[in-house]
């Protein structure tokens, strides 16, 4: 398989200004993060929202992480956390030694018996239907006495380390065991997790603010940054306010170009941005709204799929709203997939053939309104998309105008979050302006793309038999992958499910106090543990 190669991260403006009198050499203090959802939730394996995960990137660790390279196949480039050390005893079996430094929250040191239990309660297709497709691979996780565990696999193949340590950050055996699976999202423990991470659970403030507190005894050292603070604000706009006015300290988002420049104006904020695995994409229901054992009377036809893939000009788009922060993809993958460079290209824009293709499956403007008919049917499609997506909202009517130029009306629905994501959960639309972060490895596309997705990830109902076999043939290659996946890309490609449409630039506004930062695309703050505040530049919050 081929190795990942990503952009650096790309400073943009660095500011430094003095905040306290020298003589104050603390390195320790706060940071106030705004965020735009609350994280209710922030317990692996139980909710997949990018507020949960990167709240829960400070509570739990993994049995270990992707070196910096983020590479799924090389064993030698993952880095320790919660295992010292791994060996490979043949080419079905890994066993790895846990660091017997490492104690839950509660003060119970971490055994391997919660790896193994943690383990195979996702691997229960009955309790985590999506988490056992992942890990369909694995035959079998044990223990060999407290700090010993071994994973044997179905069959050999690149990603074995990878499925062994990126899916499950583990839970405490200790305090869930007796807790039924269906009820562990609404237990205690839910209200107040226990994790093993740089930072304990403080508490929630409803609707307004979560309050992590450094953890002393994490056993590689207990972090500067005594608290850490995710400020929920709605909207977009409202949170990059309080970067400015000085009310928060941190913000992570994609940004429209006109946002950038009032940030790089102020000398105590550093920029700086990061390729992601987030990509946005227009999903096309292939079943009727909300009937799942019909078909779309017009998104079924692939052809009619292409045309509207074809009718969008989306590097006009990008440009126009994203300037540099944004590049188009041509594949479910976001900036720093490794698979990106790999993917076919897909025809660009081309309103003349978009309108031909339609001509050719019957579509005709009878009546003169514009707007194309066949059979009685009118060409009209719902869109749906978040309202408090700005980049999105931004998009919606700019698709909606060029579609309308090749006689397809497109009814725009502005839908609060949490009521966008039932009804994208339930397929209630025709489209769905979509867009979700990514696993670091390609073979998660089984769970949104593949037929057998359908009634988990796969809301559009997405099912196409070759590429579900060349996506079998990609996961199953062991060294060089890189043909393999370009045919299961195409493959994907050729059933148009979406339009891909682009991959935001993580971009990062932080206060320009702090030092020794750094990001990662996985999990943004999960290196915040390693955070100081410069002595001398300490400010009124960093006391408390």
């Amino acid at each position: 398989m081929a190795r990942i190669r990503w952009a650096a991260l790309a400073l943009i403006s660095i500011a430094a200004a003095p905040l306290k009198a020298q003589s104050d050499q603390r390195d320790s203090g706060t940071i106030t993060i705004v965020i735009g959802a609350e994280p209710t939730l922030p317990i692996p394996t139980l909710s997949p929202a990018k507020q949960n995960v990167d709240v829960g990137s400070l509570l739990f660790l993994h049995l270990a992480r992707m070196g910096k390279r983020l590479s799924t196949t090389d064993e030698r480039d993952f880095e320790p956390e919660l295992a010292r050390s791994w060996s490979r005893r043949d080419s079905l079996t890994l066993a790895f030694d846990l660091d017997t430094r490492v104690h839950w929250h509660d003060g119970q040191p971490v055994t391997a018996r919660d790896i193994v239990w943690s383990v195979n309660r996702v691997r229960d297709s009955a309790t985590s239907p999506t988490y056992s497709l992942l890990l369909r691979d694995i035959a079998s996780v044990t223990s060999e006495g407290p700090s010993r565990v071994v994973f044997k696999y179905r069959r050999a193949y690149a990603e074995q380390m990878y499925d062994a340590v990126w899916q499950v950050a583990p839970l405490p055996a200790h305090l869930l065991e007796h807790v039924p699976s269906a009820s562990l999202a609404t237990s205690s423990f839910a209200t107040h997790p226990v994790g093993n991470g740089p930072y304990r659970y403080s508490r929630l403030e409803p609707g307004r603010l979560l309050e992590l507190v450094a953890n002393p005894d994490f056993f590689l050292g207990r972090p500067k940054l005594e608290r850490v603070i995710f400020l929920v604000v709605r909207g977009a706009e409202a949170q990059l306010n309080l970067m400015l006015d000085g009310t928060a300290d941190a913000y992570e988002a994609p940004m429209l170009a006109r946002q950038v420049t009032p940030v790089i104006a102020k000398p105590d904020l550093k920029i700086q941005t990061m390729p992601s695995f987030s990509f946005a994409y227009l999903l096309f229901n292939q079943k009727a709204y909300g009937v799942r054992s019909k078909p779309h009377p017009i998104l079924a036809d692939p052809a009619v799929r292409r045309a509207i893939t074809l009718a969008i000009d989306r590097q006009s788009l990008l440009r126009s709203t994203f300037g540099p922060y944004a590049s188009l993809v041509d594949g479910p993958m976001g900036l720093a997939s490794w698979i990106r460079r790999l993917t076919p290209k897909l025809p660009g824009y081309d309103r003349a053939r978009a309108k031909t293709i339609l001509a050719e499956r019957g579509w005709t403007d009878r009546d003169g309104d514009g707007v194309l008919e066949k059979d009685g049917q009118a060409l009209v499609l719902r869109l749906n998309y978040p309202g408090t997506n700005l980049p999105r909202v931004t998009l919606a009517e700019p698709v909606q105008q060029m579609l309308r130029q090749v006689g397809i009306r497109v009814d725009l629905v502005r839908l609060d979050g949490p009521i966008w994501a039932e009804r994208r959960t339930k397929g209630e639309f025709d489209i769905d302006f979509s867009q979700t972060t990514l696993d670091p490895s390609p073979s998660g596309l089984v769970q949104s793309w593949s037929c057998a997705g359908i009634g988990g990830s796969n809301v559009a109902s997405t099912c196409n038999p070759a590429f579900d076999r060349a996506l079998a043939r990609a996961t199953a290659t062991v060294g060089d992958a890189g043909p393999a996946w370009r045919d299961a890309i195409r493959a994907l490609q050729d059933g148009t499910p979406a339009m891909f449409f682009y991959s935001p630039m993580a971009v990062i506004v932080t206060h320009a106090r702090y030092r020794n930062v750094s990001f990662r695309p996985e999990a943004v703050w999960s290196d915040l543990w390693r955070w100081s505040v410069a002595p001398g530049r300490r400010i009124a919050r960093d006391e408390r």
